[in-house]
């Protein structure tokens, strides 16, 4: 379970787990190859905006049901009242971890079978496991059906990008990748606001049931657009997709439970461990496989590599800085998490709006550029809520207009940091690229909220000081992830 980080009045400890984030983006968008080209009815717009919709609707429900079950643990915690907290917050952690686990695994095998097909099964899955989710009648079948949920989701996010690429114009993906992206870093924001509200009205059953119409949706559209041709190469070497997808969930699990079980435990220890051992391991063994878990070739591009280390870095400081926001809100300002969420969520449209200008406006050559100005203004709007917020509710004043910045430097910043790391990738390596990024970014993330709550463990809930720290290291995080800029711009001008 991931450490808690206390809240006020009588409030459950809201968990520490990063929501995973989306906004990969295209490869250069005239070169993203013939093959999937041809294979899009041609000219379809409707088969485009057909793609992007389910394309975006699924990463939005991937993103969102991590943050609505936060809001929901109060709920859960009166419905089970023979659990203990750190039995509920597996709730989080089971979805979180799995998430983060099967990422890079789930881009392999896309690239491999074809990604509608696993696009449409691992839509399914999700779907049924948010309605075991919805009707569980205990804590252990909840969790269970919380990890379906994970798989679901590990499998629905990288192949959502080849759906769309496939079916969109070359002229538009680029685009098509920013509206993608801006909806999938507007479902982390909102995610407090709307879970609050289905809280408030039906219970914490309906965050997850709220899943049922809409999967079933996207899977019936979907299943209407035509698929990509499987590759014909072989599945990843299963002992090596083993070891990986094991070393990925002991790191993360290890890091999210740090402060709660101490970072010098034997537990800790041995999973952060022996998580980079299994990690090495699987490298060792794509060495020698003709179908690697691993595609060792991906990281000697300088660019995939360098933007992986920005979305490590920019990982750390956006996710503790959603969260900071909320707890500061609710534990120093006194609003409730109701309204906490509706303030932070103008920061949510306007991280939208900077994706869909970066996918716009922003050429190939300049991601670099779009990179390091996202990074730095949302660096800067850190640093003022750590020079400007206090225990003064100053929100139209202060908070607001911050909010709308920082939220402009979140969207350009992630899509930008997709653009440019897929910008060198053949097309048979999308979803493989897609998924390597995305664990970086889940990784940088679970480092980010466990300095948080690290940090926040050393003063009291209701002193100011502990939170305004996080947001000083929030900017420190940003700017360096800025500083990964120089080897992008050599490979993308």
């Amino acid at each position: 379970m991931p450490a808690a980080v206390p809240t006020t009045k009588g409030t459950p400890p809201m968990t520490t787990s990063s929501p995973p984030s989306p906004g990969a983006g295209p490869r250069d968008v005239a070169g993203v190859g013939e093959e999937q080209a041809h294979q899009s009815p041609a000219g379809s717009s409707t088969a485009a905006k057909l793609a992007l919709f389910v394309a975006s609707g699924a990463t939005f429900l991937a993103v969102l049901d991590t943050t609505v079950v936060n809001i929901a643990f109060s709920d859960l915690r009166g419905d089970f009242t023979d659990a203990s907290l750190s039995q509920l917050t597996w709730v989080v952690t089971a979805y979180t971890v799995v998430f983060a686990a099967l990422l890079a695994v789930a881009g392999r095998v896309a690239d491999v079978i074809g990604r509608k097909q696993l696009f449409l099964w691992s839509t399914v899955l999700f779907t049924v496991a948010s309605v075991l989710s919805g009707f569980a009648t205990g804590v252990p079948m909840l969790v269970g059906a919380r990890a379906l949920q994970g798989v679901g989701a590990a499998g629905m996010i990288p192949s959502a990008l080849g759906l769309v690429l496939q079916h969109t114009p070359p002229a538009r993906r680029q685009v098509a990748v920013g509206v993608w992206g801006a909806v999938g870093s507007m479902a982390a924001a909102v995610g407090p606001s709307l879970g609050g509200l289905l809280v408030d009205v039906w219970g914490w059953r309906s965050v997850f049931l709220i899943n049922l119409p809409i999967g079933l949706a996207i899977v019936a559209i979907s299943a209407r657009l035509v698929g990509d041709t499987p590759s014909g190469r072989k599945l990843p070497d299963p002992v090596g997709t083993l070891a990986l997808a094991l070393g990925i969930g002991g790191v993360v699990f290890g890091v999210t439970q740090g402060t709660e079980w101490g970072w010098g435990s034997g537990s800790v220890l041995a999973l952060i461990v022996g998580g980079f051992v299994l990690v090495l391991a699987a490298l060792l063994l794509s060495k020698r496989q003709s179908a690697p878990a691993i595609e060792l070739d991906l990281w000697r591009n300088r660019t995939f590599a360098a933007t992986n280390v920005s979305s490590l870095l920019f990982g750390a400081a956006m996710y503790s800085y959603l969260l900071s926001s909320l707890l500061f809100l609710n534990a120093i300002w006194g609003y409730s998490e109701l309204k906490a969420g509706l303030a932070v969520t103008p920061g949510a449209f306007s991280a939208a709006l900077g994706a869909i200008v970066v996918g716009r406006r922003v050429g190939p050559s300049k991601q670099w550029a779009a990179v390091a100005g996202g990074s730095v203004l949302f660096g800067a709007t850190c640093a003022a809520m750590y020079l400007l917020l206090g225990t003064e509710r100053q929100y139209v004043a202060v908070w607001l207009p911050i909010g709308i910045l920082g939220g402009l430097g979140i969207g350009a910043a992630l899509t930008a940091i997709s653009n440019a790391a897929t910008a060198a990738l053949e097309p048979q390596r999308f979803a493989s690229g897609t998924g390597l990024l995305m664990t970086t970014r889940q990784i940088g993330g679970a480092l980010g909220i466990a300095a948080l709550a690290a940090i926040l463990e050393r003063h009291n809930v209701l002193d100011d000081t502990g939170y305004l720290q996080v947001f000083l290291a929030c900017a420190i995080g940003s700017v360096a992830a800025a500083a990964a800029t120089p080897w992008i711009r050599s490979r993308t001008r």
